[in-house]
């Protein structure tokens, strides 16, 4: 089950953040900054796959946008990789350079 979805710029500003189950805006804040910094801090040569906290992350990079998806332990990692990627190619049709 996916519990976040976020699209951060490589400044560490949230562009866009949705939560699927509820968190408190202080813990979302403290929440976000953490995750940021952690996938922000990672080369292109390592897993795109973290286990962090309770829940895993899955992330990908486009240029200077990153976006990050926070799982339960039993989601696939592999499908929601693939859905980042399916997300982000129907927002550039829709937009155009995305």
């Amino acid at each position: 089950m996916i519990k976040f979805f976020l699209m951060v710029n490589k400044q560490g500003q949230t562009r866009l953040s949705r939560y699927y189950e509820h968190v408190e805006m202080n813990k979302r804040t403290m929440l976000e900054a953490e995750v940021i910094k952690t996938c922000l801090s990672r080369s292109k040569d390592q897993c795109s796959f973290i286990e962090y906290k309770d829940f895993k992350l899955v992330y990908r990079q486009y240029a200077a946008l990153f976006v990050v998806v926070g799982i339960n332990e039993t989601e696939n990692e592999m499908a929601v990789y693939e859905l980042i990627h399916n997300f982000v190619e129907v927002l550039d049709k829709y937009f155009s350079r995305v």
